[in-house]
């Protein structure tokens, strides 16, 4: 898509977020890769979603009443009952039946036929950009490294307009991805391993994909 139409696909994505309950609440929305690079085209759009964990459940009491009626375990312990009320169409499991907070949260947000990449994790970007280098270095998985260049356009229930305009402008400036990687600690063949994957992988994807984390 061009900038332009994808600029406007994450402020809609925002809106959405601050406007409408999720099935989880949502402590921060940044963007990363493509579209903060100023890149135009974009070929797919990044987002990483930071939620909040429900410890104890909304409405734990439904859960069997969800599961009778929708098929889906855990459904007011791990998502909002409130939400699934009025978004049974969005719940979504994982291979256990039980429900998928990132799973949902894509599906409400995200168009299956979107070039769009979200990322849900409990942890914040930065963090999560940390520890995943540090676990892709170990294990020389160097696909599931996390691009570390992003810009925060929400955060503890305030909206980054200053950050979203200068996404729309194109003002922000980061280094190359092997530079990055470098500056967090990889060194330079790492780097360079670390990038070529992270670009294969995201040539490889279609459509809309979703990854959650717990850390």
């Amino acid at each position: 898509m061009d900038r332009d139409a994808a600029v406007d696909r994450v402020e809609a994505l925002l809106d959405t977020v601050v406007d409408e309950e999720m099935p989880v609440p949502v402590r921060e929305v940044w963007v990363y890769g493509d579209v903060a690079l100023g890149l135009d085209p974009v070929d797919r759009l990044d987002v990483y979603l930071t939620k909040d964990v429900l410890l104890r459940g909304d409405d734990a009491d439904r859960a069997d009443e969800f599961e009778r009626e929708y098929g889906v375990a855990g459904v007011g312990k791990t998502v909002r009952a409130s939400w699934a009320d009025d978004h049974p169409e969005h719940l979504r499991a994982n291979e256990n039946g039980h429900v998928a907070p990132e799973r949902c949260l894509a599906a409400h947000l995200v168009d299956d036929d979107e070039p769009i990449h979200l990322e849900v994790c409990n942890a914040g970007f930065e963090d999560n950009v940390t520890q995943r280098l540090e676990g892709a270095l170990a294990t020389e998985t160097y696909e599931h490294v996390l691009d570390p260049r992003g810009v925060c356009l929400y955060a503890e229930g305030h909206r980054g307009e200053d950050a979203l305009q200068k996404l729309r402008d194109g003002e922000l400036v980061f280094p190359t991805l092997p530079d990055a990687l470098e500056m967090l600690g990889a060194d330079d063949d790492e780097a360079e391993l670390a990038a070529e994957a992270v670009e294969a992988s995201r040539e490889r994807a279609t459509g809309a994909t979703v990854r959650g984390d717990v850390v």
